[in-house]
């Protein structure tokens, strides 16, 4: 795809002149948030009205950011302590937003079943969870291919709400700029929400209750999930009771967004220079990741994340050889900053016992500080009969059991989980227990790109990350932090 020099120098006169040269660390002498309009970027679609896609990228680089950078920094933080095994990271949402999807309801129940599994996990692992939702911005999605083809017609392929629309017709599949406003708006509303919920009581742990979702009722963890809630409670009762002061770190949570960092021109767009630290930000989201298809190292989104201070995930796949991996932390991460770097590995049940240890001593050698979380969603997406794409619990599970003790074996400590779930009662991937089979799928199917856990599911794969925990005692590297 080609930019215009309007754009170019739109934001490099923008941005460039809030930031002297004399105020970059030496890497970063020549970096702005448009150098990577110097690389070849991948999985950028390609917009037929280039005037109209200036204007809006303009526009969305005067308004307000969606977080601050005091936000980020605490996240990085908590991260750094993470590295340490001090906190575990729970990371988890839909595979892509929808606009449609911008309702307080569902906005809850999505809040809701984070908080019911990191309750889990802190009553499993003994140690904070750090929440992070792939919410509010994760309306872009790559592609295998550029086009899609049904019945002899071929358009572009549907790349999320930020680009283009679902239906297959050539109006919903070109990409419009307008979208891309519609997408700030949606998550700036998102936000909002989220966060006056927590600020009003939402995610005190002092009322887990709160939280219950209707399935609590009639799951078979019922039982279990109850006995976590009060144990929680009667032990915060009597805290406060002996100390004769609440415990704020303890009864009230932070939450933080993510979203991969695909569209180039609307992160670039968020990016802002602060004086008081001397650093850029992406003020789009807390935690951008960038993904296996576009972390070439001489690639656009590398170069672009090169120059960010906010801390990042690198997804790290089979395909993935040491040396790249390597050259990722070098590049991102050449001061070796604790907090940084977030490596999500997703290799699949079938190749993680393969490709993970390599991987794991090539970090090692390096001496960067990273978090390892374990995604064992995308490594283990397949297609049913029907034609759905789905994934299996039993394999979803396999791979995060085998992600735990290889890491023990290494020595290594796996610090959290990348899930996509919703808080709805989807039928999108099979197994769990209620027992889903291929035949269920159709019930209740919604996502548009990749299926998710259900609520249930969700909250058994807490359940079992906890036991993991409580089997292996007090051995440091089987917790995980979700």
């Amino acid at each position: 795809m080609q930019f215009s020099t309007g754009i170019r120098l739109l934001r490099t006169d923008r941005v460039l002149g809030s930031c002297p040269a004399m105020t970059r660390t030496p890497d970063l002498i020549h970096w702005h948030p448009s150098s990577w309009q110097s690389r070849q970027a991948q999985q950028q679609a390609t917009y037929p009205d280039q005037a109209a896609l200036d204007s809006v990228v303009s526009e969305l680089s005067r308004l307000p950011p969606l977080v601050v950078s005091w936000e980020i920094e605490a996240l990085k933080e908590q991260i750094a302590s993470a590295q340490r095994g001090e906190r575990f990271l729970l990371q988890g949402g839909d595979c892509a937003e929808t606009f449609e999807d911008c309702e307080s309801d569902k906005i809850a129940k999505k809040l809701k079943i984070l908080l019911q599994m990191s309750l889990v996990l802190v009553y499993g692992l003994k140690k904070p969870v750090i929440r992070v939702g792939r919410m509010a911005g994760q309306y872009a999605k790559p592609r295998s291919a550029d086009t899609e083809t049904r019945d002899g017609v071929t358009l572009p392929s549907y790349r999320g709400a930020n680009v283009n629309r679902p239906g297959f017709t050539a109006e919903d599949r070109t990409p419009d700029p307008s979208l891309l406003l519609r997408g700030y708006e949606r998550s700036a509303l998102t936000l909002n929400f989220v966060r006056s919920l927590i600020d009003g009581g939402f995610a005190d742990l002092h009322h887990p209750e709160y939280w219950d979702l209707d399935f609590v009722r009639h799951s078979p963890l019922k039982d279990s999930y109850e006995k976590v809630v009060h144990s929680i409670s009667e032990s915060l009762d009597f805290f406060e009771a002996a100390s004769g002061q609440p415990i704020h770190e303890s009864t009230t949570t932070r939450f933080y967004t993510s979203h991969e960092a695909l569209h180039l021109l609307l992160e670039q767009s968020q990016t802002r220079f602060i004086p008081r630290s001397q650093r850029w930000y992406n003020l789009g989201t807390h935690m951008p990741w960038i993904g296996m298809r576009t972390a070439a190292l001489d690639g656009a989104h590398v170069e672009f994340f090169r120059g960010i201070s906010n801390p990042m995930g690198i997804k790290v796949g089979p395909s993935m050889s040491a040396e790249w991996v390597q050259g990722l932390l070098a590049t991102l991460n050449p001061n070796n900053e604790p907090g940084r770097i977030v490596l999500i590995h997703r290799m699949g049940a079938k190749d993680i016992e393969k490709r993970l240890p390599p991987l794991i001593q090539a970090v090692r050698a390096t001496g960067s500080p990273v978090l390892w979380i374990c995604d064992p969603m995308h490594g283990n997406t397949e297609t049913a009969t029907s034609g759905l794409k789905t994934r299996r619990f039993e394999n979803i599970v396999s791979e995060l059991e085998s992600a735990f003790r290889i890491h023990r074996e290494l020595g290594s400590w796996l610090g959290g989980v990348h899930f996509e779930l919703t808080g709805e009662d989807v039928t999108e991937c099979t197994g769990g227990a209620r027992g889903l089979t291929d035949a269920d799928l159709a019930r209740a199917y919604k996502s548009q790109v990749d299926p998710r856990l259900n609520h249930e599911q969700a909250l058994e794969l807490a359940m079992r990350i906890a036991g993991l925990h409580s089997k292996k005692g007090a051995q440091k590297s089987a917790v995980i932090n979700i």
